[in-house]
């Protein structure tokens, strides 16, 4: 316990790192996920393909080089000055567009769930597109995509140590400032490993909870 009782103030900041990193990513991906996800299923021939190119090329480009794009690319193309604030925000930007992506795709079978009669009979009833969408497909698509849905962001919260490799202080980068104090570099990265462990249970607990609740509700 000494690696962690004697550095209190790296374990601190690399954990509220890792936390920032998912919590604000995780935001980023759920509000372009499922305006994303819906663009899959639209009626309109251009939105469909704009969502279809988003996803097929973002999915597929590995998270490094995402990173690496808005790491070297962005800033030269908008002249910021890479401050850790700026990083941070570039971080969070990148981890939440890729992991857009999966949730676009979790999205997508959750609403190919719902019967198609149920989305024709709103649109019989005179209701657009956006209100059959929000009012009758997503709050039964979502009861359903639980368990993918956590699946997707307990991998969001792994990948928040990509941002170690890029100067965004999280648990990822904290074996190197440890190892300068002359820490145990095996020891820091079991309990890395450990605080890892425990916060995948803590999502795990909230989606049996979720399931459990809205099973009842149904």
């Amino acid at each position: 316990m000494g690696v962690i009782t004697d550095n209190p103030d790296v374990w601190g900041e690399a954990l509220l790192g890792t936390l920032i990193l998912f919590f604000g990513g995780g935001v980023v991906a759920l509000v372009v996920g499922i305006v994303v996800g819906a663009m899959r299923v639209s009626p309109i021939p251009v939105a469909r393909a704009v969502g279809t190119i988003y996803v097929n090329t973002i999915r597929n480009t590995p998270l490094t080089l995402v990173f690496f794009a808005f790491a070297f690319a962005l800033p030269p193309l908008l002249e910021l000055r890479l401050t850790s604030d700026v990083s941070l925000t570039l971080a969070i930007s990148a981890l939440g567009l890729y992991t857009a992506t999966y949730v676009a795709e979790t999205i997508r079978s959750g609403i190919n769930t719902v019967p198609v009669g149920q989305a024709e009979a709103a649109r019989a009833m005179g209701l657009t597109f956006g209100q059959v969408m929000g009012l009758v497909v997503m709050p039964q698509a979502f009861r359903s995509v639980i368990p993918p849905m956590m699946s997707v962001f307990i991998a969001l919260l792994k990948n928040t140590t990509v941002a170690a490799g890029f100067s965004v202080v999280n648990l990822g980068s904290a074996r190197n400032y440890l190892s300068e104090r002359g820490e145990n570099q095996f020891l820091v990265i079991v309990w890395v490993m450990v605080i890892f462990v425990a916060l995948v249970l803590l999502l795990s607990w909230l989606q049996r909870t979720l399931e459990n609740r809205w099973r009842v509700a149904r």
